[in-house]
């Protein structure tokens, strides 16, 4: 579970001071599929960097599963990312020159598993993204919705609780970001991974249950969707 209390971010810019957040609160259940939603300069890159264990705030309290994130040192820190965040980026910041497969290794090189281990498990997040038959393809030969996969299924190797998700449509086109919406929904579907998706695009925002709306680094609004796209249906090919 995700409990952020009046959370607050503030960054020195010389002598002045940019209040990126101010007083965000929201709980985010275990197994919920949300979308943070905002313009540029809404405080929602911040709030995924707080989330996601990059950044600490400045006041309030972030607690993730019972424990205090204020309190935890940097290696605990990274720690806490390794094992229970998977994050997906809109670049998808793959190593260039590395198969698809090497790229979806990389997070378990500090585990102490084996290579054989981390291979198979490499393999099993390749396969949920259905990408089996490109595992070794390099990004340069794959479409961008295929390196998108790969950054998902390096998301998934550990086999995280939270997805946390940085505009994972924002460098596709629209089809495209909608096979990415779908694999998001089967997730969360079959896995019941929380999965937290952070976008400025409303339509994105609408294939998730719930969403945050941030503006000016504070919380408008935080409502169920009740209607959310299932994407490949009828209506989601229409862009309605």
């Amino acid at each position: 579970m995700i409990q952020a209390e009046n959370l607050s971010k503030v960054f020195q810019m010389g002598e002045n001071e940019v209040r990126a957040l101010d007083g965000a609160s929201f709980t985010i259940n275990e197994g919920e599929m949300v979308a943070i939603m905002g313009p540029s300069g809404s405080g929602k890159t911040t709030l995924m960097s707080i989330i996601g264990c990059l950044d600490v705030s400045t006041g309030g309290d972030y607690v993730l599963d019972g424990e205090s994130v204020a309190s935890l040192s940097e290696s605990e820190l990274a720690h806490v990312r390794g094992k229970k965040i998977g994050f997906v980026f809109q670049q998808f910041n793959l190593l260039a020159r590395t198969s698809a497969l090497e790229n979806v290794m990389l997070p378990q090189l500090y585990a102490g598993t084996s290579v054989r281990e981390r291979t198979e498990r490499a393999k099993r997040a390749l396969e949920r993204v259905g990408l089996a038959e490109r595992m070794d393809h390099n990004p340069n030969e794959l479409s961008g919705g295929q390196q998108q996969r790969v950054a998902i299924a390096r998301a998934l190797v550990n086999e995280p609780s939270i997805i946390l998700a940085d505009e994972p449509t924002g460098a596709l086109d629209s089809k495209t970001s909608v096979e990415i919406m779908s694999l998001f929904q089967s997730l969360h579907r079959d896995n019941g991974q929380t999965v937290i998706v952070v976008t400025h695009d409303s339509y994105i925002a609408r294939h998730t249950d719930r969403i945050i709306h941030l503006s000016d680094g504070r919380i408008v609004s935080d409502e169920k969707n009740p209607n959310p796209i299932k994407a490949g249906t009828a209506r989601d090919e229409e862009g309605i």
